[in-house]
């Protein structure tokens, strides 16, 4: 019987392990943090989603467990006090340990790829520090291209590392992306078909994979445009809610309505019905059509709209936002006037100034 008892506890700690949820192993040690709370959170593609609070012992360490499942690495990193104090890329089995302060000086043991996050980490803080430092033009100038030189140099080097996500997107601010140029578009191809031979599960590299081809959109947008000959306006095709390609140039009307729009703000949804579909109705059968393109990815959410609101004009759906960038379209909504194919350039106040200038045109 004794060794019977034996056996049947060792199978139960055999199906304990068999049973125990993959993932990756942190043993973290922050000075001057004893007793504390230690936020960790995992990126969820551009935001911080917090997963667990833990308190450091009196010795300021913490041992901590995240899943990771197999071939999709995990983005995780730790907060003191509103500081992050660590940057790890963790991948199933790893046992990382790293050390911090409180100030966000870490190193890190056990993980090659949360070395590389480290340093890449490192290498935009000296760059952003320059950028802060200085106000002379051609100082600021160099320590872009400089700095830019070397990102690019690092992806190509480094092109099945998830260490060259954070890269590409990385910005000094919202209008200064260290990738920013047309071009950049062949480095997000490269690296997203790179990575994706690796980790095609990986919900990091998916996002990447659908940046790279709306980036490669632009690209070769840009190169039509510089190719083209001249027009009175920017033409592109969109699908309509029925499937089908409309092209901009097609819509035969003496005055044409571009309204860039979103399904998801109630306010514009309320002004299809207070504002358009009364326009439209005056003065549709008079030369007078609507091309109404939303900016949503959300498909079904803007096909529910149009047949709910039961709006008759011509719409469009555009959710890597070509049609908006041929337009300079920085905020949504705004409309353009098209009047006998030509961009109109007269500054018309409100729903009554529009509604005068279709009198006049529309006699």
């Amino acid at each position: 019987m004794k060794s019977s008892k034996i056996i049947l506890l060792g199978l139960c700690a055999l199906a304990a392990v068999s049973c125990a949820k993959p993932g990756a192993k942190i043993q973290g040690a922050v000075a001057g943090a004893p007793d504390s709370q230690i936020i960790a959170a995992k990126l969820d593609m551009n935001v911080y989603n917090i997963l667990d609070t833990i308190k450091t012992d009196a010795n300021g360490k913490f041992n901590y467990k995240i899943e990771v499942a197999q071939g999709q690495p995990e983005f995780l990193y730790f907060f003191h006090n509103g500081t992050k104090i660590a940057s790890l890329l963790l991948e199933q089995g790893d046992n990382v340990s790293f050390s911090a302060d409180t100030l966000g000086n870490w190193t890190v043991e056990g993980s090659e790829e949360s070395a590389k996050l480290l340093q890449v980490e490192k290498d935009f803080a000296v760059f952003a520090k320059k950028m802060d430092s200085s106000t002379e033009s051609a100082t600021l100038t160099r320590a872009y291209i400089d700095y830019y030189r070397s990102r690019v140099k690092y992806v190509m080097q480094n092109p099945y590392s998830m260490t060259v996500i954070p890269v590409l997107y990385q910005a000094l601010n919202a209008e200064l992306p260290v990738f920013g140029q047309v071009n950049d578009a062949l480095h997000f191809r490269a690296a997203a078909d790179s990575l994706m031979t690796v980790y095609p599960e990986s919900r990091y590299v998916k996002a990447l994979d659908k940046e790279a081809t709306r980036r490669a959109q632009l690209l070769d947008l840009n190169g039509r445009l510089t190719t083209a000959t001249e027009a009175s306006y920017p033409d592109f095709t969109l699908k309509n809610d029925k499937g089908e390609n409309v092209a901009l140039s097609s819509i035969d009307s003496k005055v044409v309505m571009l309204y860039f729009w979103s399904v998801g703000v109630a306010e514009q949804k309320m002004f299809n019905l207070e504002v358009l579909k009364p326009l439209y109705e005056d003065y549709h059968k008079k030369g007078f059509e609507i091309v109404a393109i939303s900016l949503d990815g959300d498909k079904a959410a803007w096909a529910s709209t149009i047949k709910s609101q039961e709006l008759k004009w011509v719409n469009l759906i555009d959710p890597n936002g070509i049609s908006a960038a041929l337009y300079n379209v920085s905020e949504i909504p705004a409309s353009f006037l098209l009047v006998d194919g030509e961009l109109s350039t007269k500054n018309i106040s409100g729903v009554a100034g529009l509604r005068q200038e279709l009198n006049k045109i529309l006699k």
